[in-house]
């Protein structure tokens, strides 16, 4: 670390790889290779690392992504023990189909942690690269979700009204993404080149625009289903210089990987945890740029 650390109220969100492979060979995932060789892996080490970020940051949220968070529910289980009921977590999934798990076992699972569980995002793309399980399945998880929709290079941009109609008769948000790989400082809030924005103005009714340093949501509605276009930078961390002339490492985004070390960032980066443990707060910059955003 070069620099004293700075986060938002209630502190970074942290991000835990699960320590087990999914069965999907998605063509934008970056995290497929991570998983190559499992060496090294540790449900244990996680634990401990969740532990320590409670004990720093008692009221941050946590995502678990991967890989496949459902793929081992007993792990996943064990994961979700240890966060006390001050944080948010998220689950990010593909609800798939397993040979090892039945679908009702993973609704079960839904039924058991429903308050514990803030939300779980639901991946769902126009072009299918898996097996994917029955819309009505995803409409009986217990908790909240959302579906993830990454429109990812040459889409099918006509298909869209028909894909957010199969989720309307559920009344389940959508979250199209931007492929984040591709997004830069000078593309972030750019609107006029963006071919995904455009396609959704043409299609669905704007409402307004909402975000930060990092990351932005525009929002749309269609017969009063709330859908939002989401672009975030692929890395975490802003390093700004305040009035007073300090500078510091502005962190978003904190990384628990799976053998159970602690980044700072999605690039690889270390965090210094004693160093986190003397984080300075900040307001949350996330903010209403424009129209109106209400859900």
């Amino acid at each position: 670390m070069s620099n004293p650390y700075k986060t938002r109220k209630g502190g970074a969100t942290v991000t835990v790889f699960v320590p087990y492979d999914c069965q999907n060979n998605c063509p934008f995932c970056i995290n497929k290779r991570e998983y190559a060789d499992c060496t090294g892996f540790s449900l244990d080490a996680i634990i401990e690392s969740i532990r320590t970020m409670d004990e720093i940051t008692p009221y941050c949220d946590f995502v678990f992504t991967g890989g496949e968070p459902l793929a081992n529910l007993d792990a996943l289980q064990q994961m979700l023990d240890v966060i006390p009921t001050t944080h948010k977590v998220y689950i990010n999934t593909t609800f798939p189909v397993q040979a090892h798990t039945t679908l009702d076992e993973m609704l079960a699972f839904t039924e058991r942690n429903r308050d514990k569980i803030t939300c779980m995002n639901i991946s769902r793309h126009l072009q299918k690269y898996v097996e994917e399980s029955p819309d009505e399945v995803i409409a009986r998880i217990a908790c909240p979700t959302r579906i993830n929709c990454v429109l990812y290079k040459h889409y099918p941009a006509h298909k869209l009204p028909e894909y957010v109609e199969r989720f309307l008769k559920y009344g389940i948000p959508v979250q199209f993404r931007y492929d984040y790989t591709e997004t830069t400082p000078d593309n972030l809030y750019e609107e006029e080149n963006d071919r995904i924005l455009q396609d959704l103005r043409s299609m669905f009714t704007y409402k307004g625009l909402d975000g930060c340093r990092m990351r932005n949501g525009f929002h749309f509605a269609y017969k009063g289903l709330h859908m939002t276009y989401h672009k975030t930078l692929p890395y975490s961390t802003i390093v700004e210089t305040d009035e007073n002339g300090v500078t510091y490492d502005i962190l978003y985004d904190i990384v628990i990987k799976q053998n159970g070390e602690i980044h700072s960032d999605w690039t690889g980066v270390p965090l210094d945890v004693e160093a986190y443990r003397n984080v300075v707060f900040e307001p949350y910059d996330l903010h209403v740029i424009n129209g109106t955003v209400d859900f």
